[in-house]
């Protein structure tokens, strides 16, 4: 207890440090302190119980161990109800603390609201990212927060994803061939990209700079080179970002790999809105597909 009472004290302080952060990176997003803060709590609830677990045998071996030259047999207990009923309602209190905490962060975490700033269309790919700036591929709008333009990489040539610093992004997630998994380590945030549904998020970005990104999800040969970058920077740079793809004629947007979208004599994918769950999940805002 009073090993969990220190990792307490000093988890709860300073959340920029290295020490307390317990090896997450220092968060570059409004929402990823709720994610660290989690991660604190799970590794206070880890040391409470090492610190009992580790009492409880040392406690044993010193206080029950036998005589150097006894031959005596300690007494033996079959059953011990109250100790059982112990051992198996404190851990089931545990996860059922641990798992609250986290549906609650989740269901936070991937609300979608109103109010974003702008809508961006994450692709991947085998393997690399295509970026439709100003695209919601759970609506089906384009243009709602200005021209619609896109960029696009290659595993040779990672792409940059553009952040406008301190405005809310709405991001939708798509995949026109197998799982992959958008991850900004920064962001202290990762999300699957799934053939066939569209998985959403919000963050607002609060730290400028250039941050990796990566894939997360096993996909293929290049998996490992399927890398890109976040440049976050202040709203005027990122229109100026979205003026540039415009005059270089990247208006419009990449196929997403669903929805309307089919090759000549076949049939659409229909996009599926949800975290994993069904077409009315948690952050569903249309219908199966448009």
């Amino acid at each position: 207890m009073a090993l969990a009472g220190a990792v307490l004290v000093a988890a709860s302080g300073c959340t920029n440090s290295a020490f307390t952060r317990l090896g997450f990176p220092d968060p570059a997003t409004a929402e990823a302190p709720t994610i660290l803060h989690l991660w604190q709590g799970s590794w206070i609830a880890a040391f409470a119980v090492g610190a009992l677990v580790w009492g409880l045998i040392l406690w044993t071996s010193f206080f029950h161990r036998r005589s150097r030259h006894g031959i005596e047999v300690p007494p033996q207990t079959k059953y011990n109800i109250p100790i059982e009923l112990l051992y198996t309602a404190v851990p089931t209190i545990m996860v059922a603390v641990l798992f609250y905490f986290t549906a609650k962060d989740e269901s936070q975490l991937l609300k979608i609201t109103p109010d974003q700033a702008t809508s961006i269309n994450v692709v991947g790919r085998q393997w690399s990212w295509s970026f439709n700036y100003n695209y919601d591929a759970a609506t089906g709008v384009s243009g709602q927060n200005g021209t619609a333009v896109y960029d696009a990489g290659t595993p040779g040539q990672p792409p940059h994803l553009y952040l406008p610093l301190g405005e809310k992004v709405k991001f939708t997630l798509t995949s026109p061939d197998v799982i992959h998994s958008f991850w900004v380590p920064a962001f202290l945030f990762k999300l699957d990209v799934v053939p066939g549904r569209i998985n959403q998020f919000e963050l607002t970005p609060t730290k400028t700079g250039e941050f990796i990104g990566e894939c997360a999800e096993l996909c293929g040969v290049d998996h490992s080179r399927m890398l890109f970058w976040v440049d976050v920077v202040p709203p005027d740079q990122y229109k100026a970002h979205l003026q540039q793809l415009q005059t270089q004629g990247k208006t419009g947007q990449l196929p997403v790999g669903c929805g309307t979208e089919a090759a000549p004599g076949q049939q659409g994918i229909p996009c599926r809105l949800g975290p994993m769950t069904s077409p009315k999940g948690k952050n569903a805002t249309g219908s199966d597909g448009w």
